[in-house]
């Protein structure tokens, strides 16, 4: 057999099916940790976190090291992916009228006031009320790859209600970065950056050609939004609304690959290089640990049902025949995820190391916690064929 024949075979093609296989994400998100938490205490560890800090000064006008260039560079990527997928269902999908987006909104702003208020209960008097955006996010990718591991026990309709939810939830997080998690602003550059995506928005509503032009200003509006005081990652975002809406789909195509098997598994292995501590145990009980996790593994589920059951009871939308109480409180259950997006917010929440060390290990934890107990309610709870009592 021609070598090319046999490595098609036998690497390449299991190496395609696994890309696609919605799974994927999840899994290697979990190797990643992993790789990174025995890497970091080990013998190597203080090399490993040492090279992350390599300083590479190019301007003052760029991140500095290898860890901010993951950070503030490769995630803008990641927010630019998230940011095209928010204007496609705005505009054709899930979220495009009132009516289909009302449950899924409701839902979302739940399950970020709700773990967000349990937060502050723990930690209103304390050095750790800025980790209050912490516990809102979910992670839409690991979620979803917990929930198609459970094949027919998750419902498409429910598959496509998270979907939605997870979208309005990181657009919830992405205005709390930007409002709440900003540095010191420097009104001049955010001037010269709005004023610049301004342009680049109206060149875009009136249909003229989109070309590495653009790609440029991108850039620009990423350097500018750097320097601003405002998180580089929301110039993802805002290039994102520039993008002709049918280049949407081809761009999120050419994206999807190396955010998700790249760039997410890169920020995985820079921020979970974590040293654990003696204190560890210790740790976990902290108020902020323990606000973390009850936000997440409580103040979801119940911020998503509880809002979702509100919109119901007041008309405000309506369930899919498919889904049912059950699976509305298994769905709480898997948002109960943060991990990519919460850990996220960890790093800008706090300038602390400690902080920021703790804070990810209780989004670990949370998050570890929250995929067994999805796994487990939806094994053994969930039946496909439950009248729907929430109609």
């Amino acid at each position: 057999m021609p070598l090319h024949h046999y490595l098609k075979r036998n690497f390449l093609s299991p190496l395609l099916e696994f890309i696609h296989d919605s799974r994927a994400i999840g899994i290697i998100i979990l190797i990643c940790t992993t790789v990174s938490l025995l890497i970091s205490n080990s013998p190597l560890g203080t090399y490993f976190i040492s090279a992350l800090d390599t300083e590479i000064h190019i301007t003052n006008w760029l991140p500095h090291s290898i860890l901010h260039w993951i950070n503030d560079g490769l995630m803008t990527l990641f927010f630019f992916l998230a940011g095209m997928e928010i204007k496609r269902e705005l505009i054709q999908g899930e979220l495009s009228s009132i009516k289909k987006s009302m449950l899924p909104a409701m839902g979302a702003l739940g399950g970020m006031l709700v773990p967000a208020g349990i937060f502050y209960l723990f930690n209103y008097n304390s050095n750790f009320s800025e980790g209050w955006g912490i516990p809102m996010a979910t992670d839409i990718a690991f979620s979803l790859g917990v929930a198609s591991l459970l094949g027919k026990k998750v419902p498409l309709a429910l598959k496509i209600f998270l979907t939605a939810l997870a979208i309005i939830d990181d657009l919830g997080a992405i205005i709390a970065i930007a409002i709440f998690y900003t540095n010191t602003l420097k009104l001049t550059l955010l001037f010269a950056a709005l004023l610049l995506f301004s342009i680049m928005a109206v060149w875009t509503k009136l249909k003229k050609p989109f070309g590495w032009w653009n790609i440029i200003l991108g850039l620009l509006l990423w350097v500018l939004v750097f320097n601003s005081g405002i998180h580089a990652t929301i110039a993802g975002v805002l290039f994102a609304f520039t993008i002709p809406v049918n280049k949407l789909v081809s761009w999120e195509n050419k994206l999807h690959n190396s955010v998700n098997f790249i760039i997410i598994p890169l920020f995985v292995l820079a921020n979970t290089a974590i040293v654990i501590p003696e204190s560890f145990i210790h740790d976990m009980r902290s108020s902020l640990s323990l606000g973390i996790m009850a936000g997440l593994l409580i103040g979801k589920p119940v911020g998503i049902f509880l809002f979702c059951w509100i919109a119901i009871k007041l008309k405000w939308g309506v369930l899919s025949a498919e889904i049912t109480g059950k699976h509305l409180v298994g769905l709480g259950i898997l948002a109960s995820i943060g991990f990519t997006m919460s850990i996220f917010i960890s790093l800008l929440a706090f300038e602390q190391t400690d902080y920021q060390n703790t804070s990810k290990s209780a989004v670990m934890m949370a998050s570890i916690i929250g995929i067994i107990l999805s796994y487990l309610w939806f094994k053994w709870m969930i039946q496909i064929k439950a009248p729907n009592t929430l109609k």
